[in-house]
């Protein structure tokens, strides 16, 4: 794995664990961390992992934005970050590897979005998430894009319009991550999601994670007729073909695509 200056990659068996390693600065995504997630991100889709784990160290999971980058900047500039952002947001999104993020502290403005982003998220007891720009002067537009998505228009704009922080159950319950733990089980608990989220065939789930994004903001007939296409294709796919034969015949499977 390549070695970065504000993340650390790690790979232990099929996992790759991206660490926000910038404590001292309250891990923000400054541009330059966002370059490096983004090719850290780069690597392990080319590569034969099966999930990337999200976390951090230090007292907050990530601040968002580093102000230092936007303080005197040009619109040109700041469109240059904000663009660099959301990229790299979207690469969480369409890496065929299940990324998930272990959150064991405050997650607030574009660290919020990250957590929002990625596919899974579990946090700890004493986490937290906000989204702070209703208190200042720069409203969070983009981090909005992956938290309205994530907890649904009423409760984004509670998010976004008074600024405050919401608890890790408050976060679960309206959808943020998928569940709370107590802050010594998190590691456990987000390894025993990230076991369950890749067992069955690497290639079948793949296409799963794309398609599902691809149909979940279509309006219903045409998600069907997207989702009936994919699926048609993945029964003659050699995956498709093994997962059937394997049931059929009531054996283990051996999925040609691996896993």
């Amino acid at each position: 794995m390549a070695e970065y200056e504000r993340i650390r990659v790690e790979r232990d068996g099929s996992v790759i664990t991206l660490t926000l390693a910038n404590p001292q600065r309250r891990n923000t995504l400054a541009h330059p961390a966002l370059l490096e997630i983004t090719a850290a991100l780069e690597e392990a889709a080319t590569s034969d992992a099966l999930a990337v784990v999200i976390a951090a160290e230090g007292p907050v999971f990530s601040s968002g934005h580093d102000f230092v980058d936007l303080l005197g900047a040009d619109e040109e500039t700041a469109r240059e970050i904000f663009d660099d952002c959301s990229h790299m947001m979207n690469l969480v999104q369409q890496i065929p590897q299940v990324v998930v993020a272990k959150v064991h502290a405050l997650a607030t403005a574009a660290g919020c979005q990250l957590v929002a982003t990625c596919d899974l998220a579990v946090a700890a007891e004493s986490a937290s998430f906000q989204a702070p720009g209703g208190k200042g002067g720069l409203f969070c537009h983009t981090p909005m894009v992956a938290i309205a998505r994530a907890v649904g228009t009423k409760k984004g704009l509670e998010m976004a319009l008074t600024g405050d922080p919401i608890s890790a159950q408050t976060a679960c319950d309206w959808g943020l991550v998928n569940r709370v733990v107590a802050d010594d089980d998190l590691d456990a608990a987000t390894a025993d999601l990230v076991a369950r989220a890749t067992r069955g065939s690497a290639g079948s789930k793949a296409i799963g994670k794309s398609a599902y994004y691809a149909q979940v903001d279509m309006n219903q007939p045409d998600a069907y007729d997207y989702a009936t296409d994919v699926m048609a294709r993945g029964v003659v796919a050699p995956d498709g073909q093994e997962g059937i034969a394997s049931f059929v015949e009531k054996r283990r499977p051996v999925w040609p695509s691996g896993a």
